[in-house]
Parts: C-alpha cells; sequence; structure tokens
C-alpha cells in the first residue's frame, strides 16, 4: 500500500530484550472520581501491546491524558489506565512517577522480558508539545525501538509522536495505525459511493482539510 511504504510493521522489529516505547493513545475520559468513563482507546491498544509482550520486549508504554499544560495535574495522571489495563490484560503494569528522569529509568531497568511499564502522562512537561529537543533525548535514552501505535496523536508534532521516532532508528508502527491507515486508504483511493463520513471531536479547525478532501471527486 503506497501509504505505508517506508514503515515498517511491528511484526517487521526486532523486539526480543529489547526496550520497546509504544507511544499509545490512553487519552480516555474520565468522571470526577477519576473512574474511566469509557475504555475504548486502551482496548484497542491491546493486540500490539500483546505481541510485544509475546515477542519478549519489555514494554514501555507513553501516553498524554487531558490537558495539564506543562504541570503536575493529580487529576490526569494515567494511573487509572494502567488501573485498567491490568484488569484487561491481567499483567502487572508497573507505573513511575514521572515518563523522565531517575524514576522510568530505574523501573525500564528493573524490566524483564515480557513486562509492562506504563510512563507518567508527557504532558506533564510542557516540553512534550513543544517537541523540546532535550526532552526527546531524554525519552530516546529510555528505549531501543520506537512503535507508533497512537492513531488519535501521530498528526501532532510532539516530542513523543514526531521527534522520538526521528532520533530511533529502529522504529515502525502497531497494529491499530496500520489498520486506520489501511481503512482510511480505501475511503480515500476507492470508496464505494455514496459514502456518508462522520467527523468527531470538539476542535473543528483540525477536520477542514479531511473534509475538504472528502469533498473532491
Amino acid at each position: 500500500m503506497a501509504y505505508l511504504d517506508g514503515i515498517k510493521s511491528i511484526e517487521e522489529l526486532e523486539l526480543a530484550n529489547q526496550r520497546v516505547f509504544i507511544r499509545v493513545d490512553f487519552n480516555v475520559p474520565l468522571d470526577k472520581e477519576q473512574q474511566i468513563t469509557d475504555d475504548e482507546r486502551i482496548r484497542a491498544a491491546i493486540p500490539t501491546i500483546q505481541y510485544a509482550i509475546e515477542a519478549g520486549a519489555k514494554v514501555i508504554l507513553a501516553s498524554h491524558l487531558g490537558r495539564p499544560k506543562g504541570k503536575v495535574a493529580p487529576e490526569y495522571s494515567l494511573e487509572p489506565c494502567g488501573a485498567r489495563l491490568t484488569e484487561l490484560m491481567k499483567v502487572e503494569v508497573h507505573m513511575p512517577d514521572d515518563c523522565i528522569g531517575d524514576a522510568p529509568r530505574k523501573v525500564i531497568q528493573d524490566l524483564r522480558a515480557g513486562e509492562v511499564c506504563l510512563l507518567e502522562n508527557l504532558r506533564f512537561h510542557a516540553e512534550e508539545e513543544e517537541n523540546e529537543e532535550g526532552f526527546i533525548k531524554e525519552l530516546g535514552e529510555l528505549c531501543d525501538v520506537y512503535v507508533s501505535d497512537a492513531f488519535g496523536g501521530v498528526h501532532r508534532a510532539h516530542a513523543s509522536t514526531a521527534g522520538l521516532p526521528r532520533i530511533k532508528s529502529e522504529r515502525g508502527m502497531g497494529f491499530l495505525v496500520k489498520r486506520e491507515i489501511a481503512s482510511l486508504a480505501r475511503v480515500v483511493d476507492s470508496p464505494a459511493r455514496p459514502f456518508v463520513a462522520v467527523l468527531g471531536g470538539a476542535k473543528v479547525a483540525d477536520k477542514i482539510e479531511v473534509i475538504e478532501s472528502l469533498m473532491q471527486d
């Protein structure tokens, strides 16, 4: 498929005993008691995570949640996501209290093949959204392999979605990104007509170009 030319799938990467950074999208809705009200995004990441576990990777998951504006905000902690992933996959999820620094380095150093670590909210650091070089380097020191599986955020020029894969030679996409791109390619290249497109989300500006593209013959 032309859209995926030159992009490796996770199945083409060497994962055994490697520190594999998987950028997932755990930006799930929470209620006032910090309970997850819809876990679909976590469930969507499981095939990629499970594959990495079975391949013997030391799995490092990273995501943002909400808009903490570059500061630590307990209401945006990823702890509920880690707990829910444990319930769904029946695996222990190790979770440091940050995404960079001594805490994640120690947790990742102690990981065995097939074990999982979930880093704390990337957006607790303003440098994530700024795509700042120092922050990219710190994330890069945590891993050997990069896997993109956060389809909802791959268009953003942030440190974990754009900067980190730029500095990692061993990189590829997870099953969710691969599936979604294949689905979009069918709609763009050879859609069955007539068709209906349903676009969601609060920010209209993000959708304008998509709408214009779909309106073209």
